[in-house]
């Protein structure tokens, strides 16, 4: 087995845990030091208090060779972070004459005034590396200690992504040699976790000891993220695209893509080699499906429009949906979804189009009917496909459930439609 260098990263403020911001850092963080062969081992985040702090140093310190710290750099009293390097390291603070430099041309050059607290931003550990911030005035840190490498960031994105790309990534190249670790997804959707696993657990089960195999879920889709650990990239890649070949054939009625790909960038590219045009119909997602098709730059290009037919009334008056239909059956229902389709595809003269009615909840279903009852279709120029989802009593969840299913729909009946045509 492979030993990589691996990495902890705190996060520190209130802010964080009180849940008024999100931490975005931390997930940036995790993919830059991946890229240098540095495994992201543990993610720690600790509020404004020394004592957590100093034993979240402490901690990580055993665990990790590198240790990412970002916040607490600010002017203001809450901001404690280089005050408690001070006493990790048993030393103090003195001002650094190029910070200092620094944060007097960045006011300058705005035609601020600084104050005293700004100043004290130039105030650093005696014993730190000091690392400028051309982006802001919290400067960063860089410390050694028994082997371990403790970096301190801003916690502001804009300017710790720049001081990692210029100053840190680049440093910890020079410092440490690093394995290659490389991942590979394969994109899967309309099977759930536990089926998949059961499918593919001999082929699992005979992964050599340098790859390992993690069960993404979200939302429908389940993303098998093989990760290989090496020293040749060339030798690793070939590895990966090997095992993937030979899982292919296991779940390959379930794959949609690999890596980055999402289910609506897999069918733009669909629509635009085949020289076809989408339109959808939708109630209950509310617009959702359309949402994300036209989230894709250039789908301008293959999709037409959306109707979005909340009521009866839009139904029939728009679409064409027939008054019987809705009488008979219901607007939750196969007929209605069918006709759905069938009517955007006529009036926004489309080569596909989808349609989704349903309960999204969390009130109004019925015994016959619960919520998260579910019927999608997509309508060709020859013929129109239908679907029952049976969903969940989340309205959020039902949304975002129904339009990857809707869309998955899309896709295999586009594949369809090639493969009849080219047969």
């Amino acid at each position: 087995m492979i030993s990589s260098t691996r990495a902890e990263i705190i996060t520190i403020g209130d802010e964080i845990l009180f849940g008024q911001i999100i931490d975005t850092n931390t997930q940036w963080i995790g993919t830059q030091l991946t890229d240098i062969g540095i495994r992201p081992a543990r993610k720690t985040s600790v509020g404004d208090n020394k004592q957590d702090i100093l034993s979240a140093f402490s901690e990580a310190s055993q665990r990790a060779s590198v240790v990412i710290v970002t916040g607490g750099l600010g002017p203001t009293r809450d901001d404690i972070t280089k005050h408690t390097f001070c006493e990790y390291f048993g030393t103090e603070l003195e001002i650094n004459q190029e910070a200092l430099a620094l944060i007097t041309a960045f006011f300058a050059k705005r035609g601020r005034t600084m104050t005293e607290l700004n100043i004290q931003q130039a105030a650093l550990p005696k014993n730190c590396t000091y690392i400028p911030n051309l982006w802001g005035t919290a400067p960063g840190m860089w410390f050694e200690q028994d082997n371990v490498v403790y970096v301190s960031l801003p916690g502001v994105p804009y300017e710790m992504k720049n001081l990692m790309d210029h100053e840190i990534l680049p440093r910890l190249k020079a410092r440490f040699s690093t394995t290659i670790i490389q991942h590979k997804s394969v994109r899967t959707i309309g099977i759930g976790e536990s089926f998949l696993a059961e499918k593919i657990a001999d082929w699992e089960t005979a992964l050599p000891e340098h790859i390992k195999l993690a069960y993404l879920p979200h939302f429908g889709q389940v993303r098998l993220r093989l990760t290989g650990t090496g020293t040749d990239q060339d030798l690793l890649n070939a590895e990966l695209q090997a095992q993937v070949a030979t899982l292919l054939p296991l779940i390959e009625e379930h794959v949609f893509g690999y890596d980055i790909d999402e289910l609506e960038t897999v069918i733009g590219k669909l629509l635009v080699e085949n020289q076809a045009t989408l339109g959808t119909a939708e109630s209950c997602t509310g617009g959702y499906v359309a949402s994300r098709i036209t989230a894709v730059p250039g789908s301008s290009g293959y999709f037409e429009g959306s109707v979005v037919s909340y009521s009866n009334a839009v139904k029939m008056n728009v679409l064409g949906v027939k008054q019987e239909t809705l009488q008979a059956y219901g607007a939750v229902s196969e007929q209605t979804a069918r006709e759905m389709a069938e009517g955007a595809r006529r009036v926004l003269n489309t080569t596909f189009a989808i349609a989704t009615t349903g309960i999204a909840g969390p009130d109004g279903g019925t015994a016959e009917k619960p919520v998260g009852t579910v019927w999608i279709a997509c309508a060709t120029p020859d013929e129109t496909f239908t679907q029952l989802l049976t969903l969940r009593n989340d309205r959020k969840i039902n949304i975002e459930l129904t339009s990857s299913y809707a869309l998955n729909l899309l896709r295999k009946t586009i594949l369809k439609s090639i493969l009849n045509v080219r047969e």
